[in-house]
């Protein structure tokens, strides 16, 4: 085992994360979509998205009849802020141990909610109910250990969260007004304690952000791999509370088949295996039960990582097929033969439309051959332009293995009359994976709501389940009068048995914001149960939190339920964290 001389890591999250980041919405404060002088383009030189992008108002023009220039007003940053519920027995311990704490509102507001709609609806019109009552910023595990020691003496809630990115409400303050809620910032806990090249395992604490653990590998000719859609953003704890997966997993597995090894603070010590090797067979695993836990029985402060050598190649391209159903056919095959690319990402016809217009250079249907190209897939090929679908694909490895690969898996593309597009599209079409929940933000503005979720289901109900909840979606929106909207949907990742499907529905709501959020609300309630309905899961990668808590005992079991309870009950008996996630509020809110 070797020990870097330095391992701080300087995160992307200074303490002040204002300061880099957006308070109203997602990501940079120097990124974002803008309207000038009847112009739509993208501000900020991090992504790929330079230059005008007239083709994309045009068409939002055409689906929503809403020209950009009616972009509702900007957010008005509040001015004042709820005064704490201090508990000052817990304060005055923090400062004795030279725990550092803030209980500045800002700093507060930032840390009180996640990504979805509803929390940017609230953030924009000042309308939380409740903001933590003071920031904690620990620095150690041993820190922590004394943090949880002290919130259990003093009856106070810890809510430890990363990067805040959480999309099913996990990270949005719990409605508790009796007593005193802490969260712990975990970002400045983001060291490499150790890294061993032979072993090819790395030890992290786990407040490391995504991108600055692939800087601080890279150091050492290494990647950890995992790339969420929100890698720039969010956090390695993060990533096992959520049981997240990411664009890579088919070469690099998800979250639970990269870390080895977990160590987490509960109210009753430290749970933690000791030892770390490839496998065992001593009981249940005890990791599982941190891997999901989404804050509610501990906080998670270390985990031993598997890494792999930095590839030697890594290969993109894109791929054009008749219609969505021949793409999931294809990469149902492509899955059967286990030759699924380290990432492979299916769009259905409006996203790629959508991608088209997103890209200011015309990278799909460049210049003055565009018309060319389109009447090459028409009329030569007999794709219909109102029907074709898109695969991004990334191959990573060295570079014999990379070629043969690739020949075996365009040899199963061929026969499904695909087209390949290239490497530049390949590659941006990954790239803009990470702008997404920009255009959610900017639609908002537009008085648009634009939102997506996500599912895994088996790959003989993929098809039927993508139809029937795009189906449900349009009668839902039918019942509330809606005329004007997209409902769209792509396979992110696959697997031997299925795939992971995401879901993306935007409409024109009226001049109500709450009343439109309320519908989308009602809209989304009912997709979800209609994929339960086809055999879809609650989340592949998203985890439950408040969000889809109402359906958690249903698809576990009573039995399963219960035995969650237990648990909870037997490391956390005085609620110490009472997130309210997995099974609701009404479950853990009130001491157990």
């Amino acid at each position: 085992m070797s020990t870097p001389e330095s391992s701080k890591i300087t995160s992307v999250y200074p303490k002040s994360r204002q300061d880099v980041i957006r308070w109203d919405g997602w990501g940079y404060k120097d990124s974002r979509f803008v309207f000038k002088d009847g112009t739509f383009t993208f501000v900020g030189d991090r992504y790929p998205l330079t230059g005008n992008l007239d083709n994309f108002r045009d068409w939002v023009l055409d689906m929503f009849k809403i020209h950009p220039t009616q972009a509702s007003k900007s957010a008005v940053l509040p001015k004042e802020f709820p005064e704490p519920l201090k508990n000052q027995a817990f304060l005055n311990a923090l400062a004795e141990e030279k725990i550092d704490f803030s209980e500045d509102g800002m700093d507060r507001m930032m840390r009180c909610h996640g990504q979805t709609l509803q929390d940017i609806q609230n953030l924009r019109q000042h309308n939380f109910k409740r903001l933590p009552d003071v920031v904690v910023w620990p620095t150690s595990h041993e820190q922590v250990v004394k943090i949880v020691d002290f919130a259990g003496k003093h009856d106070v809630v810890l809510l430890p969260v990363g990067g805040n990115t959480s999309v099913s409400l996990a990270s949005t303050t719990p409605e508790i007004f009796d007593r005193s809620i802490a969260v712990l910032d975990m970002t400045q806990m983001n060291r490499m304690l150790w890294i061993s090249k032979e072993n090819m395992t790395a030890c992290f604490e786990v407040g490391v952000i995504g991108q600055d653990i692939e800087k601080e590998l890279r150091k050492y000719g290494f990647t950890l791999g995992h790339e969420p859609d929100s890698h720039e953003f969010s956090s390695l704890g993060g990533w096992i509370a959520t049981r997240a997966s990411g664009m890579k997993k088919n070469r690099y597995g998800n979250i639970e088949d990269i870390v080895k090894r977990i160590k987490m603070v509960t109210a009753k010590g430290v749970l933690e295996k000791q030892f770390t090797a490839p496998r065992c067979s001593i009981g249940p695993d005890f990791d599982h039960v941190m891997f999901g836990s989404e804050g509610t029985l501990g906080v998670i402060t270390e985990a031993v990582v598997q890494i792999r050598r930095i590839p030697d190649v890594r290969h993109y391209e894109s791929l054009v097929f008749s219609d969505f159903e021949t793409g999931v056919r294809c990469l149902r095959e492509v899955a059967d033969k286990r030759l699924q690319p380290a990432s492979i990402r299916l769009i259905d016809n409006i996203q790629f439309r959508c991608s088209v217009l997103l890209d200011p250079a015309g990278v799909w249907f460049a210049g003055m051959k565009e018309q060319l190209k389109k009447f090459y897939l028409s009329f030569m090929c007999g794709f219909d332009m109102d029907t074709i679908a898109a695969a991004t694909v990334m191959f990573e490895g060295d570079a014999d293995f990379v070629a043969n690969h690739e020949k075996q898996f365009y040899s199963i593309v061929k026969k499904y009359g695909a087209i390949r597009g290239g490497e530049k599209n390949g590659k941006k079409g990954y790239q803009l994976t990470f702008v997404v929940a920009y255009i959610r933000d900017i639609a908002w503005d537009m008085n648009i709501v634009g939102e997506s979720f996500e599912t895994a289901v088996a790959w003989d109900k993929c098809l039927t389940l993508y139809t029937n909840v795009k189906a449900c979606m349009e009668r839902e929106l039918a019942k509330r009068g809606i005329q004007y909207y997209a409902i769209s949907g792509r396979v992110t990742q696959s697997y031997d048995t299925g795939c992971s499907v995401y879901f993306y529905l935007l409409f024109k709501h009226m001049d109500n914001p709450e009343l439109s959020l309320k519908m989308f609300m009602e809209i989304e309630e009912a997709a979800r149960d209609e994929i339960l309905a086809c055999g879809g899961t609650l989340s592949h990668h998203h985890g439950v939190g408040k969000l889809r808590s109402k359906w958690y005992p249903a698809v576990v079991s009573q039995v399963g339920a219960g035995l969650y309870r237990a648990l909870k009950k037997e490391l956390d008996p005085n609620n110490i964290f009472a997130a309210g996630n997995i099974l609701g509020e009404n479950n853990q809110v009130s001491k157990l």
